[in-house]
């Protein structure tokens, strides 16, 4: 859909990831609105059967919204091997298992590369964000940002597959990063400037 500003005191993060929450809090900081998230209302998460990040993440967004009555924000994201022929995509999250044990998924994500004959080692971050409202209509966008897979996982920072993701032309993984720096120059980041773009163009300049 084409943009549609924002202008709304309240906005509700669809999301239970707490790294994901404390990434998006911080990028729209400047906003100056409350932010709320799904726990927040003791929501349930909805069943991502989407075929593509952009699918559920406007799944996650419509459905908090029309609940709640409050635009929401989600975000839709996971990481991409070329040698995996782009596992575990859409279902990063479910490698991890129920616990989200991200230690074990990394661990899954070596044994099977290393069954590769000379691997490239490609990989990449991809970001959809829906903005919801609970009129139904949304603005959907995504970023990429492009990788090589590193191992063994290093630093302290981030969440998820961060400490075996190492961004093009930097010498540190995503978890090596001070957080602004990551925050930044993320697929995240990427998608949320298309996101201003369409819907907040006073933050255009801040």
């Amino acid at each position: 859909m084409e943009g549609k500003i924002f202008n709304q005191k309240k906005i509700v993060i669809a999301s239970h990831n707490k790294g994901k929450i404390i990434e998006i809090r911080d990028l729209l900081k400047p906003l100056k609105i409350e932010i709320l998230a799904a726990n927040n209302f003791n929501l349930k998460e909805p069943i991502e059967n989407g075929s593509s990040f952009e699918e559920n993440a406007l799944i996650k967004s419509s459905y908090v919204s029309k609940i709640t009555g409050i635009p929401s924000l989600s975000d839709d994201s996971g990481i991409c091997f070329s040698d995996l022929n782009n596992e575990p995509g859409v279902f990063s999250a479910r490698w991890a298992g129920k616990t989200k044990n991200f230690n074990s998924a990394m661990i899954k994500i070596n044994n099977s590369i290393r069954k590769i004959k000379n691997p490239s080692y490609d990989c990449f971050f991809v970001c959809a964000l829906s903005l919801c409202w609970p009129d139904g209509s949304n603005v959907t966008v995504s970023g990429k940002i492009e990788g090589k897979f590193s191992w063994p996982p290093k630093g302290k920072y981030g969440f998820g597959y961060d400490p075996i993701f190492r961004p093009l032309d930097y010498d540190d993984t995503f978890a090596e990063m001070q957080p602004e720096l990551k925050h930044s120059i993320s697929h995240r980041a990427v998608a949320f400037k298309k996101l201003i773009d369409s819907c907040f163009p006073s933050l255009k300049n801040v």
